[in-house]
């Protein structure tokens, strides 16, 4: 077994790792660019190396470097997480000429499977069911539309050597091919150094659903289930559970074998996955093999009881699997959410900046269900514009999937995240959708239920009387303690004021307390419109959680000081709040509404990021949904497009240029 390995990778992942590592006993290195000096990962490791500039191109993508990072540790082999070079068979030939064990497949299979259009063709050969689609390379944006008209629209087109979402585009009509095209190049040249793009039909209403494998170098492979990543959004993945709610066991073992066989076609090594696209039918076909660990495998962990990352260390070392086929059970149910730095609210693009505050929830038992929060950043960390916008990947097991859905949406709902935009508010929505809970689901979710994007949800009655509640609690227990602590305590001759409004929003809540004395912890009947409703809680002033119940129901919301009151985050709501008292709330109604600045003549960067390009010239007539500009931000190209028609006054910005949020790109006459 080894004794120290390095880390080729850095965030959530690389913590991930060495959590494993330091459980075998193993010392771990960890590497680190400018932009990631002060990272969790580099905390956590034995030793850390610096490799150079934040650009990833400058640092974890260079080979060389990590070697040399080896050399001087003497690190006798390396983890290469996801993403970066895990998948780069270069990058582990060049790691056995220097007598270093590359933690991962051998080169044939990374060659075989990591490339999209080989993995097909061997996929084919091994009796593989497949997509239609054409394998060979696509030269230009013509050759392009040549190929989808004969596949048949929708098609997808994706990059050959890609992942993660990026360099990945459906397009419907000719005009999409060629502008998906180009970007599908530019985002897989930029992301992996390889602009090889190929295209195959798009399934409609599909559900995807991938096979985790396992395979040592002894001839023993076997298959841990399934887990479903059909919840999607731009192709990549939001929330993931194992095992699926629409496999039945004859369909699992079908993908199952399928998946084993085409592991020993090409001497598979090492933990890896085979990812399937499955209509409603439950016809699956082979997407691509994925020759490394995934995001997801927590929730695969958290089913099977097995450790994914000590398993690929153990095979690495020469050792054989401990259980075969027969041994593997699937044990109650696993729900995954990707936390990511992006604002739900604005189509989810990237959010950057310091976490002033982040309090994940507490891991471990939580009833009957358990709490784990892989992560790689803490409270006054940076979230950089250079690297992938993942924060965290929360997660849930129970006995059963509506268990663990429930531990989730609760879990979500205290996971507080302050100093940036994140895409919590989304997630805890997603696990009270209707559509979510009855497990009916497929690739599209999101564009389907969200047409027009996400945006503030409004309460409904039973949420406005809990809500309202809620703010009451807590401004009656605020002014308790300024009471206690001025020394004022209010006796038992003294009752509180019995009737409040409480504004949420634009709606004003009759409010009255059908007790005299606030108690520590909180305890109080009230009538909220006309409602009885009992409030049990033990919050106190500062606490960003508010956790007790309302009625019968339990709640745990997010309270956030705002002028002149609360703003209350539940369930994906986000409300603010003011208590008020009948007659202030009288004159509340009166005050007039400030408007917001009119910004219909500008075209504002939505996100920090890089200008790539700029499609248009000063006095140009422009036609809705033509391209102004495209910015890239966290390995994504996002592209600005005209929301009417109209004239092009003055560009303020060139490409090349990095832009804060809201910096004016251009002006329209």
């Amino acid at each position: 077994m080894f004794t120290k390995i390095l880390i080729a990778n850095r965030g959530e992942i690389a913590c991930r790792v060495i959590k494993t590592a330091r459980r075998m006993g193993i010392a771990t290195v960890a590497v680190y660019s400018d932009a990631d000096r002060d990272a969790l990962h580099v905390e956590m490791a034995d030793e850390a190396v610096h490799i150079g500039p934040a650009a990833a191109a400058e640092s974890y993508l260079v080979a060389e470097k990590i070697i040399e990072a080896c050399k001087a540790t003497g690190a006798q082999a390396v983890h290469p997480g996801y993403g970066f070079l895990s998948e780069r068979a270069s990058f582990c030939e060049a790691l056995e000429k220097e007598g270093i064990v590359f933690i991962g497949p051998k080169p044939k299979a990374i060659n075989a499977m990591g490339d999209k259009i080989e993995s097909k063709k061997f996929a084919s050969a091994a009796n593989v069911s497949t997509v239609p689609g054409y394998l060979g390379v696509i030269e230009n944006a013509e050759h392009a539309e040549t190929i989808a008209a004969e596949i048949g629209y929708p098609v997808m087109i994706k990059a050959s050597a890609g992942g993660g979402g990026k360099g990945m585009r459906i397009a419907w009509n000719e005009a999409e091919v060629r502008d998906g095209f180009d970007r599908a190049r530019s985002e897989a040249r930029s992301s992996f150094g390889d602009d090889r793009v190929f295209i195959e039909k798009y399934v409609v209403d599909p559900r995807h659903i991938e096979i985790q494998l396992l395979a040592d170098a002894h001839g023993n492979v076997v298959y841990l289930g399934e887990r479903e990543c059909s919840i999607q959004r731009r192709n990549q993945k939001v929330a993931e559970e194992a095992p699926s709610p629409f496999l039945d066991e004859a369909t699992r073992a079908a993908m199952g074998e399928q998946s084993v066989a085409l592991a020993r076609a090409v001497d598979y090594h090492s933990a890896g996955t085979v990812e399937f696209i499955v209509d409603r039918d439950r016809n699956f076909y082979f997407l691509e093999m994925n020759t490394r660990l995934q995001v997801e495998h927590p929730v695969t962990e958290l089913v099977t009881g097995i450790d994914l990352v000590e398993q690929m260390i153990r095979i690495a070392a020469g050792e054989k699997l401990p259980f075969a086929q027969k041994d593997i059970e699937l044990n109650g149910w696993a729900v995954e959410s990707r936390i990511y730095a992006e604002d739900p609210y604005r189509n989810f693009l990237p959010s950057i900046g310091r976490l002033t505050r982040y309090r994940p929830p507490s891991e471990g038992k939580a009833g009957n269900a358990v709490v784990r929060n892989d992560t790689g950043v803490f409270e006054g960390a940076e979230i950089s514009m250079y690297y992938d916008p993942m924060i965290a990947k929360l997660c849930t097991w129970a006995p059963t999937r509506a268990e663990a859905v429930e531990a989730m949406g609760e879990a979500l709902d205290g996971f507080v995240v302050d100093g940036i935009e994140h895409n919590v508010p989304f997630l805890s929505a997603l696990m009270k959708h209707p559509r979510w809970r009855e497990a009916r689901l497929s690739t599209g979710f999101i564009a389907e239920e969200y047409p027009d994007g996400f945006a503030p949800m409004m309460p409904d009655e039973r949420q406005r009387a809990a809500l309202a509640a809620i703010a009451l609690s807590a401004a009656l227990i605020e002014a308790n303690r300024r009471e206690t602590f001025a020394d004022r305590l209010r006796a038992a001759s003294d009752p509180l004021r019995d009737h409040w409004s409480v504004r949420l929003g634009d709606d004003y809540i009759d409010v009255r307390l059908l007790d005299g004395l606030v108690t520590v912890p909180f305890e109080m009947d009230m009538d909220v419109a006309g409602e009885t409703l009992s409030v049990v809680t033990d919050w106190r002033p500062g606490e960003p959680v508010w956790r007790g119940k309302v009625g019968k129901q339990s709640i745990t919301a997010q309270l956030r000081p705002i002028l002149n009151g609360l703003r209350l985050d539940w369930q994906g709501l986000s409300v603010k709040s003011r208590v008020l008292t009948p007659r202030h709330a009288e004159l509340d109604r009166l005050m007039p509404v400030k408007l917001p600045p009119d910004t219909s003549k500008l075209l504002l960067c939505p996100m920090p990021g890089l200008v790539v390009s700029i499609a248009v010239t000063e006095g140009q007539d422009v036609k809705a949904g033509e391209t102004l500009a495209v910015v890239e931000a966290m390995k994504m190209e996002n592209v600005l497009r005209a929301e009417r028609d109209l004239v092009v006054g003055v560009i303020n910005a060139r490409p090349g240029e990095s832009l804060a949020v809201d910096a004016v790109i251009m002006e329209f006459a």
